[in-house]
Order: structure tokens, then C-alpha cells, then sequence
């Protein structure tokens, strides 16, 4: 059974450069007050962002961009040596507060849709798991979402994106083991280190590179290569 999908077209797109390919996935929450307001700025010419599909609290996926269009979710961004991600990436907006309005767990109903949806974009574009990210791995100097509280080791263990299966040892250099991961290295290590945390050790978001985080980062690093 196909996943059903409910058109919603956003006008904030582009074609994408001729030749490319769509190797990169990104995950975001909308951080507004409600569901609404987000889906109606994500197609309001005015304010010109849009994202490739919407995940509604409740399981419902709204498209606003098809694949084949640039959908305009990660502004300046950075990942695995690539910059201005926009061109070669799905980007996916969860109904979430976020941060500022609010910050919340993701319900299960919308959890279980987003894994639907991505298993079908992965089936259909050669998105490696090393490039399902979050916006705050890409841009993290300027963005927190989808943020701690989104299960990243749920989504791996269905077969989307990398989640480590122990620690690795606590020693090695944490700017190189960052930047072996796919983060750009020329910001503060602190704030490189709060991106990590958030998609990686959930359990402690506080820019440190303890024994705990540098474990994690080593074994994270591992299965970049």
C-alpha cells in the first residue's frame, strides 16, 4: 500500500541545477505556535522558505515541493565537505513548537508516519545514512531542530540514519572526529559539540566534550569510515 501523501504546493521553489542528484536528507521541526501557521508561512510567497513535506502531529504528511524541485529548508549549510545543501537535499518539516514556542516530545503517530515516508524517499533517491541529518547538524550555528528530544536511535533502528551500537573509547581529538563525521570545522568547538549532542547523546546537550560526548563522537566517527 502506498503511503498517502495530501498536496499542499508551496510556491518558495526552484529547479533544481541540471545534473543533480538527491544524495541528502534533512529533518527539521517548524518551531511556531501551531501546525497551521507553520504549513501556511511554508507556502506563503512572502516568506519565501518551504520544505518538501510536512509531518502533522497526528501522522498526516502534506507534499509542498516535489522531489524533482530545490525546496528552500536549510539556507546556508554545510555538510560532509558540500555546502548550500538546498540543491541535493529533501528537506521534511515536523509540526513541533520547537525551543522557543515550547518544545515537546514527537508523538508516535507522527514518528511512525515520518519513518514511512522516509524508507519511501530513501527506496527512491541514493541517500547514503551517513547524510540523514538534522538541521542543526548542516547549520549549527544558527539552528537547534529537530533538537534532543527527537529519537534519532528509533529512526536508525528502522533503517534511517546511523546510531552507534556501543561507546567507542574516550580518547582522540574532538575537532577531527567532527569533522570526519560531516561538520564543518571552522565554528567553536562548543557549538559544534551542542549540534553532536543533540542528534547523538540526547541525554546531555551542554557543549562539553567530556568523556562521555568524546566516546560517543569516536563511535559515531567510526561509522563514517
Amino acid at each position: 500500500m502506498s503511503l498517502r501523501i495530501i498536496e499542499a504546493p508551496s510556491p518558495n521553489t526552484e529547479p533544481r541545477p541540471a545534473g543533480t542528484v538527491i544524495d541528502t536528507l534533512i529533518l527539521h521541526y517548524t518551531g511556531m505556535q501551531s501546525g497551521a501557521e507553520a504549513i501556511a508561512r511554508l507556502r506563503d510567497p512572502a516568506a519565501v522558505v518551504s520544505a518538501h513535506y510536512v509531518v502533522e502531529e497526528d501522522g498526516t504528511i502534506l507534499r509542498l515541493v516535489p522531489d524533482a524541485l530545490k525546496a528552500r529548508h536549510a539556507g546556508i549549510s554545510h555538510w560532509r565537505g558540500r555546502s548550500a545543501l538546498n540543491a541535493n537535499s529533501i528537506g521534511i518539516e515536523l509540526i513541533n513548537p520547537g525551543h522557543e514556542w515550547g518544545y515537546r516530545h514527537f508523538p508516535a503517530m507522527q514518528m511512525a508516519a515520518l519513518a514511512d515516508l522516509c524508507l519511501e524517499i530513501l527506496a527512491r533517491h541514493p541517500i547514503p545514512p551517513q547524510n540523514v541529518v538534522g538541521h542543526s547538524d548542516v547549520a549549527p550555528d544558527r539552528k537547534q531542530d529537530p533538537g534532543e528530544l527527537f529519537d534519532w536511535q528509533g529512526l536508525a533502528a528502522n533503517g534511517i540514519g546511523l546510531w552507534p551500537e556501543a561507546d567507542g573509547p574516550a580518547e582522540g581529538d574532538p575537532l577531527t572526529l567532527l569533522g570526519r563525521i560531516g561538520y564543518r570545522t571552522d565554528l567553536p568547538l562548543s557549538m559544534l559539540i551542542t549540534a553532536f549532542q543533540r542528534h547523538w547523546r540526547p541525554e546531555l546537550v551542554n557543549g562539553d566534550a567530556d568523556a562521555g560526548t568524546l566516546a560517543r563522537l569516536r563511535a559515531v566517527a567510526a561509522l563514517f569510515g
